[in-house]
């Protein structure tokens, strides 16, 4: 174990995530051991747990935090069109779940029915509805109420089809994000007014 060097409390846990989320990117779950994340960080198992009380939390923080990351990262932007938001934002998402493989695939396979990262998951995706509702030209309540339910299922689509697509690679990236964007587009089609927007 490296020296130990002494952080206060909000560095010592930063750093903890740090290490965290980069063995979980990297290892499947179930391999990731708390004894390994303290030995990276140079802590005590001791020092590790006073901060994170079980593996599954330290994942949960880690994920939570990709979370936060990923709708910082996601520009919404009405000066771009739809179709430019759409790409950015996917390509933002993919980006992270390509380089972190192993926790996309524990948060969505392995702790599929644990509602603490369901919580998690849910709000990002919340989130993005609610944000994409704010740049679409919607007429009315009426209409805001039915494309909203049109992007969560979307949403769902989209998280369905990247850990399929995460597990056995069946088309390029690129196609990948084009399958996801067009069917978003093709599915708001309907429901919007007809102009640039979906053009």
């Amino acid at each position: 174990m490296p020296p130990r060097q002494r952080l206060d409390p909000a560095d010592r846990r930063a750093q903890l995530l740090a290490v965290g989320a980069r063995l979980f990117a990297v290892h499947p779950y179930e391999d990731v051991l708390m004894e390994d994340v303290a030995r990276q960080a140079g802590v005590s198992r001791a020092l590790l747990y006073r901060h994170f009380a079980s593996k599954h939390e330290l994942f949960a923080a880690v994920y939570q935090q990709a979370a936060d990351q990923l709708l910082t990262d996601t520009r919404l932007d009405p000066a771009d069109s739809l179709l430019e938001q759409l790409v950015q934002g996917m390509d933002v998402h993919l980006d992270y779940f390509i380089a972190n493989r192993h926790a996309v695939l524990a948060a969505n396979r392995v702790l599929a029915g644990d509602p603490v990262i369901q919580t998690i998951m849910t709000g990002e995706l919340d989130a993005l509805r609610a944000r994409l509702l704010t740049v679409l030209p919607l007429a009315d309540e009426a209409a805001r109420e039915a494309v909203s339910g049109v992007l969560k299922s979307w949403l769902v689509f989209v998280q369905v089809l990247v850990v399929d697509w995460l597990t056995k690679e069946t088309c390029t990236r690129t196609e990948l994000r084009d399958v996801c964007v067009g069917a978003v587009l093709g599915a708001l089609r309907p429901l919007l007014p007809a102009g640039p927007a979906l053009d």
